[in-house]
């Protein structure tokens, strides 16, 4: 049985771009591997606590977790991080909804990354996500192509790329739409076209790399 992760950051869900951009991947998914599991790991709506990466990392270097209730908050804290790399490591498809907030990613997705990231497994390559696909389907306010004004202040997806593309060696693709804070913005009005525009190319890519990884998995398993 194929085994898909879906992973959303939006803090909104009614009108949330990329989480609408990652139904349409999970959609087509799905239609190839009705039977499939969806795993799902909402960070928008549940937020790991930021206390958990400091109490994993500590452990992680041996120290002494103090107090009887710090150690069993100690315990709990790895106990979710093992939980995390475990759903990723055990994912045959791993579909990433991520808002770009403030040039960056939000702090949900930094802790939620920064835990992968404690496991040593995950990144003394090849680990055991090697090659594996993931699709990142990206909403950005405003846009960031070569030639605009903010050209190179989208610090999310190069980040996202070099972890787990370079650092997980996972076979990544996105299906990005921008200008996505155009219908709302006045000052924006005149892109609101562009916006349209984008946001359907993005939800194409981001079936069709879906029906891609979908259709590899199937071969894979025939």
């Amino acid at each position: 049985m194929t085994t898909l992760l879906r992973v959303d950051a939006s803090i909104r869900v009614d009108g949330s771009v990329s989480r609408a951009l990652a139904d349409s991947a999970e959609a087509t998914w799905k239609a190839e591997h009705p039977d499939g599991v969806v795993v799902r790991r909402d960070l928008g709506k549940h937020p790991i606590p930021s206390d958990v990466w400091p109490a994993v990392i500590s452990a992680n270097m041996g120290l002494d977790g103090g107090p009887d209730a710090d150690r069993a908050e100690t315990a709990a804290a790895v106990a979710l991080a093992n939980e995390l790399s475990s759903e990723l490591k055990n994912a045959d498809t791993v579909l990433l909804a991520v808002p770009l907030y403030n040039y960056g990613l939000s702090q949900h997705v930094k802790t939620w990354i920064d835990l992968l990231l404690a496991d040593t497994e995950l990144v003394s390559g090849p680990g055991p996500v090697q090659g594996r696909p993931i699709i990142f389907t990206l909403a950005r306010g405003g846009g960031y192509g070569p030639g605009t004004p903010r050209e190179g202040w989208d610090h999310a997806t190069p980040y996202l790329e070099r972890v787990f593309g370079d650092m997980f060696g996972m076979d990544v693709r996105q299906a990005v739409a921008e200008l996505t804070l155009a219908p709302v913005t006045p000052a924006m009005a005149e892109l609101i076209d562009q916006s349209k525009v984008s946001e359907e190319e993005a939800h194409s890519s981001a079936m069709e790399h879906a029906a891609d990884v979908a259709r590899a998995l199937t071969e894979a398993a025939a």
